[in-house]
């Protein structure tokens, strides 16, 4: 009997042990076996909503919440996530996308003419969904304020009307674009230039829509990478208001091709608002420079800026203030734009050369439009340029990009790799030799501000210099003694060194090293050098560029560039100073 009973408790334990192996197989194993379909029922589904976005005529982007309460358009169902159009506005979740594609159809980017010249469009309208501040054109109450889907909208013009006060004469009624008819492109319009350019015909001032003298169509350049990275939201918002082919990702395509839509459009007539950077403005610039290098100066547009970048020196000296971070509506900046006035912009082509026995390279060419420097600010940007090269995710604010500014500008101060450059340069100022005191850096400045906002030339402002100014054909140049000489500037609590205003100033001296670092359009890189090659860098002041200013409630000020000829030649030759071999030569042409 006690061997039966033994036999029993031995075999009760042997199950009782595979019975916990069991279940510890299964808590183990089953949580990771339903990971991994869920994982891969997400990237199934991710691949398929990719495919329908390929593949569908509206430009969708998936959304894990919206920001304010958002209903189907197709089902009618209160969604927290789905997708969204990025051109008409429209609003679907998941499951739906489909049939969104089948149903409703976006924003036409060109359609025929009905009626020549002036023919019109009738509305657009979209069910559901419409801004919370609308009013009703018919009845004028406030739309959208039921929680359900309700209410219409109209693509082109922004109408809003009631689900009550939605008529059929509404939806054959000619649409007129609204409060920014100015400076949309009509798809018909663009029809009608296809046609007349297959005729051989560029006669296109005949065929400017509503008959409207002061039509001046807007072109939006926008740069993703920019400062606080709020360009893809801008562009969004500027498809919704305009039409989606005036509207360019600078990431996508390159300023020279997207301006290439001025000619089709009527002659000075265009203005291009250009989100980004100074360096992004730069870009813009330049590629405005290759439009008159094409013949093509009787389409040269008109710039204005909306600030992005980090610095935004050249926003600041137009009046534009640091940066724009959303506080003003997208409407007021399009309104801005269109009631703008000019002022005028100095710019100036560097040229850089290397004059020695062995040397067969072309000279360099760029343009200037803020500042030049030679010491610790061109070392700083250097190494942030790398940085942000190396790890882009992490520059996504502009206060992170200053902390990064100053985190190289503190190791400078204890490293001056860039102290007794006044033992390696001679300056000259319109011919006439400077004696130079106990400097690391020279800095020439065309604007009135440095540094992400500092007024570089008036210091402190307790003594009496005539303020710098962007259209005098005048370069300020000033010294600095070092990063935490930069750095008491910039809160006012130190002056700079000012050596003099000048049209033509030369800083001279032979390279003796291996490699130098230069800096053009807020883009660093390094070239080689021969051995005891001499290194000239010449500025020719090549024209003075018309800027529109604007200063509305929110003192935000919009600028326009409107090139024009200024014939008399500026030269400033540079020679860089001689270091030893194991050092560097930071040099930095500040244009953003």
């Amino acid at each position: 009997m006690e061997g039966t009973e033994s036999n029993g408790s031995t075999a009760s334990s042997v199950v009782a042990d595979w019975s916990l192996v069991f279940w510890t197989l299964c808590a183990v194993i089953l949580p990771v076996l339903i990971t991994l379909w869920c994982s891969f029922q997400r990237s199934r589904r991710q691949v398929l909503i990719r495919d329908i976005f390929r593949k569908s005529k509206h430009d969708w982007h998936y959304t894990d919440l919206f920001g304010q309460p958002s209903y189907c358009c197709v089902c009618a169902q209160h969604i927290l996530q789905g997708a969204f159009c990025n051109c008409c506005g429209l609003r679907v979740s998941e499951g739906c996308l489909k049939k969104a594609d089948q149903l409703f159809l976006c924003k036409e980017i060109m359609m025929r003419s009905n009626g020549g010249a002036h023919s019109s469009m009738p509305h657009h309208w979209i069910r559901g969904n419409v801004p919370l501040c609308s009013c009703c054109m018919i009845c004028k109450q406030q739309c959208g304020t039921q929680p359900k889907l309700c209410d219409y909208r109209c693509v082109w013009c922004q109408y809003t009307v009631h689900d009550e006060c939605m008529m059929d004469c509404l939806k054959t009624e000619e649409c007129t674009f609204g409060e920014f008819r100015d400076l949309i492109i009509p798809p018909y319009y663009l029809s009608t230039i296809n046609q007349m350019r297959k005729d051989k015909r560029t006669n296109y001032e005949k065929v400017v829509p509503y008959c409207r003298k002061h039509w001046m169509p807007v072109i939006i350049l926008a740069n993703t990478r920019s400062g606080n990275n709020m360009g893809e939201t801008l562009l969004g918002e500027f498809k919704i208001l305009l039409n989606p082919v005036q509207v360019f990702d600078l990431s996508k395509i390159a300023p020279a091709k997207a301006l290439q839509l001025c000619t089709l459009l009527p002659c000075n007539a265009v203005r291009v608002l250009v989100c980004g950077g100074d360096g992004t403005v730069g870009w813009v610039l330049d590629a405005i420079d290759e439009m008159k290098i094409k013949g093509q100066e009787r389409y040269i547009p008109q710039v204005a800026i909306l600030p992005l970048g980090t610095g935004n020196d050249l926003s600041n000296t137009l009046g534009w203030g640091a940066g724009y971070a959303g506080e003003v509506p997208v409407e007021q900046i399009l309104q801005n734009v269109m009631e703008a006035d000019g002022i005028k912009l100095d710019r100036w082509k560097v040229q850089v050369t290397n004059k020695g026995y062995y040397n067969l390279r072309k000279p360099k060419v760029f343009t200037m439009n803020n500042y030049f420097s030679i010491g610790p600010d061109a070392l700083m940007a250097l190494n942030f340029h790398a940085h942000r090269e190396k790890t882009p995710s992490l520059f996504s604010s502009r206060i992170i990009n200053k902390a990064v500014y100053f985190f190289y500008g503190t190791k400078d101060c204890l490293v001056q790799e860039c102290k007794d450059l006044n033992k390696k340069v001679e300056l000259e100022l319109d011919g006439e030799r400077i004696e130079l005191p106990n400097l690391e850096g020279i800095i020439v400045l065309n604007i009135g501000y440095w540094g992400g906002g500092c007024r570089l030339w008036e210091g402190m402002g307790d003594e009496p210099y005539p303020l710098a100014r962007h259209d005098d054909g005048l370069l300020e140049v000033v010294g600095v003694h070092g990063s935490f000489h930069c750095a008491q500037i910039q809160v006012k609590l130190a002056n700079p060194v000012r050596l003099g205003q000048a049209h033509t100033v030369r800083v001279l001296n032979p390279v003796t090293c291996n490699t130098k670092n230069l800096n053009s359009s807020g883009e660093p890189f390094c070239e080689s050098a021969s051995c005891l090659a001499q290194t000239t860098l010449v500025y020719t002041h090549v024209e003075r560029m018309g800027m529109c200013i604007f200063m509305c409630i929110e003192l935000l000020v919009i600028g326009f560039v409107l090139p024009c000829v200024f014939t008399s030649a500026i030269h400033i030759r540079v020679k860089l100073f001689q270091m030893p071999s194991a050092s560097w030569i930071f040099l930095h042409v500040w244009t953003f």
